[in-house]
């Protein structure tokens, strides 16, 4: 199996438990990663703190990169990063994005991903969408994104918050191309 290089950025749209909820996962599926970058916006985390009471965004692993690095791997299609996740994805870094605007790390690799014909996964948070809206993930999507919003399913029955995020998140493990085990619909 060939290891995954992935990028993650977080924004600062509610949800950092989405966030938080990846980043666990990848822990847990490391024999499948070669590496993971991670960039947070500085919203990122101010949200992160109100949300889930802590910085522990700072304990895993994976090598942090500053939101203006662009000297970070990922802010070239020469290394090969395979895919990008934004959990959860601001409709502001959306537009940016959807309009070619590369003034920061999260959107420069965004807009390598896409140049580069490789995976980006769009965790969108907002509710209602506005025509906006609509249209910058319509963009994206043409562009070859994905536009995953950050809605759960609840037929896994889920008991706690974080199962309820990890409805949405497994989902987007699998879009990625990671093999786990997760609820899977009229499957034993």
């Amino acid at each position: 199996m060939n290891k995954k290089k992935i990028i993650v950025a977080i924004t600062g749209a509610s949800g950092s438990i989405y966030a938080k909820v990846l980043l666990d996962k990848l822990v847990e599926l490391k024999d499948q990663i070669e590496a993971v970058g991670v960039v947070m916006s500085d919203n990122a985390k101010e949200v992160w703190q109100f949300e889930l009471g802590n910085t522990k965004y700072e304990d895993y692993g994976f090598t942090f990169y500053h939101k203006n690095d662009f000297n970070a791997p990922f802010a070239s299609g020469s290394a090969k990063y395979d895919t990008m996740i934004i959990i959860p994805c601001s409709m502001g870094t959306l537009g940016r994005i959807a309009h070619g605007i590369s003034n920061d790390l999260i959107s420069r690799a965004a807009d390598v991903v896409l140049k580069e014909r490789r995976k980006l996964i769009a965790v969108v948070r907002d509710t209602p969408f506005s025509l906006i809206h609509i249209n910058n993930m319509k963009t994206i999507t043409e562009a070859g994104g994905i536009i995953c919003p950050a809605n759960p399913s609840f037929y896994s029955l889920p008991k706690t918050l974080e199962e309820v995020a990890g409805t949405v998140v497994s989902r987007v493990l699998d879009l990625a191309g990671f093999e786990q085990k997760s609820y899977r619909w009229n499957e034993e």
